[in-house]
């Protein structure tokens, strides 16, 4: 059973890694795309009021962010003990935490749906909804929050399935997911005339699909590990194992959802529902960065989770060497793309000139640091995926809660509402520069292993 995952330790590094996250950023791309278009097409559905419908999607967008920081910790914590033991040959304990992860994810979304469901109003409030933007960043919201169970299992899922190594299913689910929500809003949107309740209600029918396509997977005995009845009771060692080692992904999504918080609050005061919209397309687009780096990142948990698990300290460091190298070239061309043509991008959005103008201005300011924002990205992910909670944890806060969070709030005191684009890129600087500080002391750690230093 485990044989099918040996080949994370004896393929070369360069075809292992484009193998694993090739699958990855092509569903991440998919995912981020979808996205996209769901704003795209709110802008496009409402004519007139396209500048409320993006700026009320925008306003939602922290709720569902804190959803995925959920799925996604979960998922990180999971795939990480999972890799771990495949790579030490221990299935029993893969097999329990698949079922744990399960039982886990079904808890938190229940939870997760009933506390902000009854409380939607105020949360928006709290989010930075303005009077005008309220009703469409409601109508999307209680439609999201009603498929919070399909929302979380699926990003769960996707995690787990990468960390077999077997990230053609998960690319495969995403793309599928992915297509279908595209489908979706055009026809609940334009066919039906659905508006934000349109997007939001292809998005959670795309996830519930997705959600059975991975099941099904599980099911019908394609994965290396089984899925039995007897290991869906959480055991409390585990569910803290997964948890602590998941915080950090958690945290990260969690501290987006804040950021995005104090951005709208922020953004209402110095620029109003116009200054909303932008960030809410402009967040959207940074995503076609993003999400090719988490791709890459994808890739190389499973690599590093094994290795460090059969003790080949060199591949470990090797990996995390050219996953450095890959991201800064993605961030450099995500830089070249978004600050050449801002305002075509954001055309596709909106015929409103100001939002047009407002948005290219802010993107070629927002996009400045790309080319660094992998150094975390990979720094986080190696701390993750050998088991080492505390950096994972300090390293995916600090972009957004260190450095980000203070120099929105603090910038626009002198630079007014360029300030609060401006805070992007220091941020990125910051949180590179300490994030690479960390990664050359493991690097180091790692190298002195190999060398016989450490026994």
């Amino acid at each position: 059973m485990n044989n099918k995952s040996e080949f994370l330790g004896t393929e070369d590094i360069n075809k292992l890694l484009w193998k694993l996250s090739t699958p990855a950023i092509i569903g991440l791309l998919v995912q981020a795309f979808y996205n996209l278009v769901d704003t795209l097409f709110v802008g496009r559905a409402l004519g007139e009021q396209s500048v409320l419908g993006i700026a009320g999607v925008a306003v939602a967008f922290p709720l569902q962010m804190l959803m995925m920081a959920i799925s996604i910790g979960i998922g990180v914590g999971g795939s990480s003990v999972i890799s771990r033991m495949l790579g030490s040959k221990d299935i029993n304990k893969a097999e329990k935490t698949l079922g744990n992860v399960f039982a886990y994810t079904l808890i938190l979304s229940i939870i997760f749906q009933i506390l902000f469901f009854f409380n939607v109003d105020a949360v928006l409030n709290l989010f930075g909804a303005t009077s005008d933007n309220l009703p469409y960043a409601k109508e999307y919201s209680v439609v999201i929050l009603q498929g919070a169970f399909a929302f979380t299992f699926g990003f769960v899922l996707n995690n787990l399935v990468r960390a077999e190594g077997n990230s053609k299913v998960a690319m495969n689910n995403m793309v599928f997911s992915g297509v279908l929500n595209i489908f979706l809003d055009t026809i609940l949107m334009f066919g039906f005339g659905m508006g934000v309740k349109g997007a939001a209600l292809a998005t959670v029918l795309a996830q519930l699909a997705g959600t059975l396509y991975l099941l099904h997977y599980y099911m019908s005995g394609k994965s290396p590990l089984k899925l039995e009845l007897g290991n869906l009771v959480p055991q409390f060692p585990l569910i803290k194992e997964i948890t602590l080692i998941g915080f950090g992904s958690f945290v990260m999504g969690a501290s987006n959802s804040f950021m995005m918080l104090v951005l709208n609050n922020v953004l209402a005061v110095y620029g109003g529902d116009l200054s909303i919209a932008v960030f809410g397309v402009a967040i959207k687009l940074m995503m076609l960065i993003l999400m090719p780096i988490i791709g890459i990142s994808h890739g190389l948990q499973p690599i590093v989770g094994y290795n460090f698990g059969a003790e080949n300290y060199a591949r470990v460091n090797e990996s995390v060497k050219k996953s450095l190298i890959v991201t800064t070239m993605f961030g450099l061309a995500g830089l070249i793309l978004l600050s050449m043509f801002p305002g075509t991008f954001f055309s596709l959005f909106s015929t409103d000139a100001d939002l047009i103008s407002s948005g290219a201005s802010a993107m070629r300011i927002m996009v400045l640091a790309s080319p660094l924002i992998g150094i975390n990205v990979i720094g986080t992910t190696l701390f993750q995926s050998v088991g080492k909670a505390r950096p994972s944890f300090f390293l995916s806060m600090c972009r957004q809660i260190l450095f980000l969070i203070p120099l929105v709030i603090l910038l626009p005191y002198y630079f007014d509402l360029s300030g609060v684009w401006m805070a992007s890129p220091l941020s990125d600087l910051f949180a590179s520069l300490l994030s690479m500080f960390f990664v050359l002391k493991e690097y180091q750690y790692f190298k002195h292993r190999v060398d016989g230093d450490y026994s």
